[in-house]
């Protein structure tokens, strides 16, 4: 797997079109079962029964509805005094054949849903295995032949918990996010339903991605995929998510969760595009630790989501372990997009970067909000913050959050921050040689995410610009 400082490709968007379209797209509701709105305790029994689940995740699920009761809403980021749980419905089995291994099976209108994303034409170009959630289930899972015959194992987690009961015990929600962690990664652990799980086995080395791709099609829906990944000791492996959801005027919520367990020596890069609609609360958890040598490679990519909360969180418990993060936030009108990083640093000789750039426009906010720690006695550990904003406005806000908490001396830690606005300076030059203001303000700001395209999938990068250039036409500087 490349490192994340030298994969440059060659971006040409010159015959990539991207409609809003592909994304606000829905389908005529068409469910086996649709839960009534809010959380109870019979809905969980519910869930963990259709699921055939064993009496050890049910008394999870359990204790995280107790949890999720009992903590009050976060009022320290974003207002979610809009969000009403009652309103939401957090569990829906579509009309459709569960893990399906060919599109053919998939109905119709499913499978043209994700045909207008571009996914079954991705696997057959570029991944090694792809899932496809609706709603609350997986609809459509498949692995490559040559990578099931080393030993990996790419299944739904409702699966894996049949398949791999001993394993998911092991490490589902125990020391990579526990039940306790917030109010909404107590939600997710009452309601989970569907996502993904990855084994990698000792040595193996995966050289083209997995991808699974979710979802949310009805209104007022939630949902609450979880992914864990388990890279055994010196395996490798980049996996992509994509989401999506067709934009109501009734609030929606995605709070899923994702666990990578990274053993010794191993690599695993996550890449995720999260394309939410302006409707959507995105309070996703994801959360990595990693071992002696191990390195995490977070990519991320937020845009859409009427309010985000995501702070992908390294553990480094290994020493020579390292977390790398790059990111990118896009926030417009009625959109407070607030992400950034957190790595503990609990072991020595452990490395951290974080590259955070942030963009708003139309009085969107988008911030930065991360954390530091160094615990006492981790000497010769290095860590290296830089966060970005770009408003392209005078109503528009970018903020920064940093926060560091540093037990002890012999280390080295920097951050840095700026926001700015988009130049006149740099307009009138660029309009000078024919530009229009629109081509202008897109040509600054892909200079300005460049570091960010670049450590993409091509056809992700791509995908990224285009999105980019669509929320910021019209907009005036």
């Amino acid at each position: 797997m490349s490192k994340l400082n030298i994969i440059e490709p060659e971006i040409n968007n010159e015959n990539v079109e991207i409609s809003r379209e592909n994304y606000d797209h829905y389908n005529k509701e068409d469910l086996i079962f649709k839960a009534e709105p809010g959380i109870s305790e019979e809905l969980v029994k519910k869930i963990s029964k259709d699921k055939n689940e064993p009496e050890w995740m049910l008394q999870k699920r359990l204790t995280g509805l107790r949890v999720f009761l009992e903590k009050p809403v976060p009022t320290w980021g974003p207002d979610l005094s809009d969000l009403d749980i009652d309103d939401i419905i957090l569990y829906m089995k579509p009309n459709a054949k569960k893990n399906s291994k060919s599109w053919e099976d998939v109905p119709e209108d499913i499978r043209k849903t994700y045909e207008k994303l571009g996914i079954p034409q991705a696997e057959q170009r570029a991944l090694g295995g792809v899932g496809a959630q609706y709603e609350s289930e997986i609809v459509y899972h498949n692995l490559k032949r040559n990578l099931e015959e080393q030993g990996v194992v790419f299944l739904d987690m409702d699966q894996a918990l049949i398949e791999y009961p001993e394993l998911v015990k092991k490490y589902f929600m125990t020391t990579c996010i526990p039940i306790n962690l917030h109010k909404y990664s107590a939600l997710h652990t009452a309601v989970w339903s569907g996502g993904t799980f990855i084994y990698i086995p000792k040595n193996v080395k995966v050289e083209i991605p997995l991808q699974a791709y979710f979802r949310m099609n009805a209104k007022k829906g939630g949902q609450f995929e979880h992914t864990l990944i388990i890279a055994d000791e010196s395996s490798e492996i980049h996996y992509i998510e994509g989401c999506s959801a067709p934009q109501y005027s009734e609030n929606s919520l995605h709070a899923g969760g994702v666990e990578i367990h990274v053993l010794k020596g191993a690599r695993v890069r996550y890449s995720s595009i999260e394309n939410w609609s302006k409707n959507t609360y995105n309070l996703n958890t994801k959360r990595a630790v990693v071992y002696e040598n191990g390195i995490i490679e977070w990519v991320n990519g937020n845009l859409g989501s009427k309010i985000t909360m995501l702070y992908p969180c390294s553990v480094l418990l290994g020493k020579n372990s390292k977390s790398d993060y790059i990111g990118i936030q896009f926030a417009g009108n009625g959109q407070y997009q607030d992400t950034g990083c957190k790595v503990y640093h609990y072991a020595p000789n452990t490395s951290s970067t974080i590259l955070s750039k942030g963009i708003s426009k139309n009085g969107g906010i988008a911030s930065y909000r991360g954390l530091i720690h160094v615990k006492r006695g981790c000497k010769g550990v290095n860590s290296l913050v830089k966060c970005d904003g770009l408003m392209l406005d005078n109503i528009s806000k970018a903020i920064t959050f940093p926060s560091m908490e540093i037990e002890e001396n012999d280390v080295k830690v920097a951050h840095e921050a700026s926001v700015g606005k988009v130049g006149e300076e740099q307009l009138f030059y660029l309009m000078s040689r024919g530009l229009s203001e629109e081509t202008a303000t897109n040509l600054i700001v892909s200079g300005f995410i460049e570091p960010i395209i670049k450590e993409l999938p091509l056809e992700y990068a791509v995908e990224l610009n285009r999105l980019i250039e669509l929320e910021i036409e019209n907009s005036v500087c």
